[in-house]
């Protein structure tokens, strides 16, 4: 690596993880000769504020906290000359995940150390960057019941404690979407518009989806009945959901959404639009090293 390294650390990620790794990383960091500089955040605008600054002095900036830090810095990075890194340290670290970084910040800096730049597609939701999956609907009351809860120590598992608390109380909706100019309608659960395909600590929703090919992976999940739903949630770990009835996956570069009542759609852990929103893939449109 001859470029300085900016860590950008979440401290508070992953109920503190990424604090409590941050010391195993900067020796692993020391022990490969990498000049590096530590920036700790728990803002999102302070995180894309250390990103530009990153970018306009050369150097990598790497996130190391969870899905939605490394989102904050990719929107500052996309479409310019600056190159992200990413030690995991977030709780579900779903990006790391797909690039084949695993889940270990510190293993991670020997892929840094590496310097293997490949390029990637983001989504574009109305002006905002995500770099995973855009949802709304069921997955919307589930994102406030996972970010409020108190349950830190679960984990991963906040998600699927967010689906049992959200689904009781859950009423179906009905969607008008629009793909590169073809429109649909259902009612049901929800809508996502994946770019990695990967969310909720390593539910695989649209396994196919791929970083590099241009296209967006637009899932339709229909009203069954909730047992059905719950029934159905364990397979999305392995992707052996698709198929399912009531699951679709539509594919497009551009999509256009809104349902019969007010939804936030979430993406890479945070709220990032009120729908109804536009989604536009920006292909390879980010540098990132991974494997």
């Amino acid at each position: 690596m001859d470029r300085p390294i900016r860590l950008i650390v979440n401290p508070a990620a992953g109920a503190g993880r990424a604090a409590r790794l941050l010391p195993q990383v900067e020796a692993a960091l020391r022990a490969h000769g990498i000049a590096f500089r530590v920036d700790r955040t728990e803002s999102i605008a302070h995180a894309r504020e250390l990103a530009r600054a990153a970018r306009d002095a050369g150097e990598v900036a790497a996130a190391m906290g969870g899905d939605g830090l490394t989102g904050a810095v990719a929107g500052e990075l996309r479409e310019r000359d600056g190159v992200m890194a990413i030690l995991p340290g977030g709780r579900g670290n779903d990006l790391a995940r797909k690039l084949g970084i695993g889940g270990d910040p510190a293993a991670a800096v020997e892929i840094l150390a590496a310097a293997r730049e490949r390029r990637i597609d983001v989504a574009d939701a109305d002006g905002a960057t995500y770099v995973g999956i855009l949802s709304a609907g069921l997955d919307s009351d589930v994102q406030v019941v996972a970010n409020g809860t108190r349950l830190k120590r679960l984990g991963p598992l906040v998600y699927l404690y967010g689906v049992l608390v959200a689904l009781g109380r859950w009423q179906p909706a009905r969607w008008e979407v629009e793909i590169d100019g073809a429109r649909h309608a259902f009612t049901g659960y929800s809508v996502a518009v994946a770019n990695s395909g990967v969310f909720g600590g390593g539910m695989r929703l649209a396994p196919d989806a791929a970083l590099d090919d241009g296209l967006l992976d637009v899932v339709f999940i229909a009203d069954k009945s909730k047992a059905a739903y719950l029934r159905g949630l364990p397979k999305v770990f392995n992707g052996t959901h698709v198929g399912e009835p009531g699951f679709e996956i539509h594919r497009g570069r551009e999509v256009s959404f809104g349902a019969d009542r007010p939804f936030t759609a979430y993406a890479d852990g945070g709220p990032i639009a009120e729908l109804p929103a536009t989604v536009r893939v920006v292909p390879r449109a980010l540098r990132v090293i991974a494997p």
